[in-house]
This record gives structure tokens, sequence and C-alpha cells, in this order.
């Protein structure tokens, strides 16, 4: 998650999503680093181009980026989002969520 401490919808985010993602199997897939774009970009993560806005949501994967989301749209839509963006994952990959079968 790269975003910035004057962020008013990523405060939104860590309020709505924050306390329960962890515990999720999104976040289980996914864990949650977060990067403060006014300080310095990790190493790892500096090959990461074009984060414009905050919240950006980037689903990294062995190396790469599988894809990202930009902004936070509230959570009714965040989960569906993620869940898009988790289908990225390789289909083999033990990070990726099952779908519940019923």
């Amino acid at each position: 998650m790269f975003e910035s401490a004057a962020c008013e919808w990523c405060e939104r985010w860590h309020e709505e999503i924050g306390p329960a993602y962890g515990k999720t199997p999104f976040g289980r897939a996914a864990p949650l680093r977060r990067i403060d774009i006014d300080r310095a970009i990790p190493a790892v993560y500096r090959s990461v181009r074009g984060i414009a806005y905050t919240p950006t949501f980037v689903l990294w994967h062995r190396g790469r980026e599988l894809g990202r989301l930009v902004g936070y749209p509230g959570e009714d839509f965040f989960w569906p989002l993620l869940e898009r963006l988790l289908e990225k994952l390789p289909a083999d990959s033990a990070d990726r969520p099952r779908r519940a079968k019923g």
C-alpha cells in the first residue's frame, strides 16, 4: 500500500478495512506492506513506477508487479476489486485465496 500521511482516503481505508484485512484470506494472500511515498522507498519496491495517487495497492509477487488498485472506493467496492486483483496470482500459488465451495 503506497500511502501518505496527508491522504484522507488512506486514513479511511485504515479505519474501515485495516482492522480486518490481515484476518481475511485476502490479507493472508497479500500481506499489507505500508510504504509512505513521502519517505525513501525500500529498494525492493523502487521498480514500481507511476504512483501518482494514494492509496495505491500494488500486488507484488516474486519480485514483480501483477496489478494494482488505485484509490479507495469504499468498503463495499474494495473487497470485490481486491478479489479480482488476487485472481492474477498464479493458479498454483500457495498464496492465492481459494473460493468457498457451494
